[in-house]
């Protein structure tokens, strides 16, 4: 069954009545190179796990079932379901689990799901409304996992893997480079999908990180200025910080002055050490 072609494709989703949800930010991949390619960049065997988000129906899937041990897919479509008993049907190493991965017990789940292999991955096409909000939850829980490779919308990558401290740079930035390591992959082109969006791809892993990089005292204070930092980009960090926090500008600017750095400096250009040592001090 090739899953690549737009006409099997059409034909199997016909067959169980299906139709593409708009809201879940559904688009199939179609481009024969870049699930294998995603496959691939995992250096997975027999001993590893791979916990994938919205299968869809079933491309990359396939994919990760041939080079891993284990494959369990989150899928909150339950119509895609009796899709994928057809097109997946013949893998004996996967799992398909119905629900919304930002409500499931993730940790519970790996340690049940592959509790016989030796290493966890993530690896997903994730739709582009809900990129920000997965990738924070697999990062934050703190979870048994080794990578993360995931496609997301081009944009949202470069800033994933922006260095803290540059233009591109923002709340989630600093998140990412916090937990660990990023890097761009390649790009995927808007025609690779079915139906094609608007915008381009890109394929980017974030290696989580076994020790931390930074010494911090309060990590919820930290991603609190952090936030607050980057709430009104138009505005400096101080003031975004004041207006947002509810703490006395001059205390702010205070801050600022003590630690060295600009009072008209904007939260893109803050770096890493900047951002920890004004949380620290206020």
């Amino acid at each position: 069954m090739d899953l690549y072609d737009y006409n099997t494709v059409k034909k199997i989703l016909s067959r169980h009545g299906f139709t593409f949800s708009k809201a879940l930010g559904q688009n199939f991949l179609i481009n024969p190179d870049v699930c294998p390619a995603m496959a691939a960049s995992l250096n997975a065997d027999s001993q590893t796990g791979v916990l994938e988000v919205g299968p869809g129906i079933g491309v990359l899937t396939k994919e990760l079932c041939t080079v891993a041990g284990k494959v369990a897919a989150v899928e909150l479509d339950k119509r895609l379901l009796p899709v994928l008993s057809e097109t997946l049907g013949d893998f004996d190493n996967l799992e398909i689990i119905s629900g919304d991965v930002m409500k499931l017990n993730l940790k519970e789940l790996i340690n049940e799901k592959f509790a016989h292999c030796n290493r966890v991955a993530v690896c997903a096409n994730l739709p582009y409304y809900i990129t920000s909000p997965v990738i924070m939850t697999l990062l934050e829980s703190r979870l048994p996992i080794d990578e993360i490779v995931v496609m997301v919308q081009k944009e949202a990558g470069e800033r994933l893997c922006a260095p803290v401290g540059s233009r591109d740079a923002g709340a989630v930035t600093v998140a990412v480079n916090y937990y660990a390591d990023s890097e761009i992959l390649f790009e995927v082109g808007r025609e690779s999908f079915m139906p094609s969006p608007k915008v381009d791809s890109v394929v980017i892993r974030l290696k989580l990180r076994r020790e931390a990089k930074y010494q911090v005292e309060n990590e919820k204070k930290l991603f609190t200025v952090v936030k607050c930092a980057f709430s009104q980009r138009r505005k400096t960090a101080a003031n975004s910080i004041s207006n947002t926090m509810g703490i006395p500008k001059d205390k702010v600017n205070a801050v600022f002055s003590d630690l060295g750095i600009e009072p008209n400096i904007r939260a893109e250009r803050l770096t890493m050490e900047d951002l920890i040592n004004i949380s620290q001090a206020l």
